[in-house]
């Protein structure tokens, strides 16, 4: 019997369009495209690794993002920053 996710997503219909939209758009960054899809289809009640699956990630990312929307909405979804030198480029 599969594990079920204790972060159970129910979107409003402001956020599902939000997220419908940013999952169609050609010019999104990929990784926004997939984090959105992610959230689409756990709404949809489908479990981790079936969404893993589906997307061709592991469960432990689609967990990650699931459990970071769950808590933070729109906000989850969005890179932290990281710890580190910052990055310069020169030209």
């Amino acid at each position: 019997m599969p594990r079920e996710s204790p972060f159970e997503i129910s979107l409003t219909d402001e956020e599902r369009d939000h997220l419908t939209s940013l999952a169609r758009k050609y010019t999104a960054p990929y990784k926004d495209v997939i984090r959105a899809q992610v959230i689409l289809l756990a709404a949809e009640g489908m479990e981790n690794k079936e969404i893993g699956q589906r997307l061709n990630l592991p469960r432990k990312t689609v967990s990650k993002w699931r459990k970071r929307f769950f808590y933070k909405r729109d906000q989850g979804l969005v890179d932290e920053s990281r710890t580190g030198r910052p990055f310069i480029f020169f030209s």
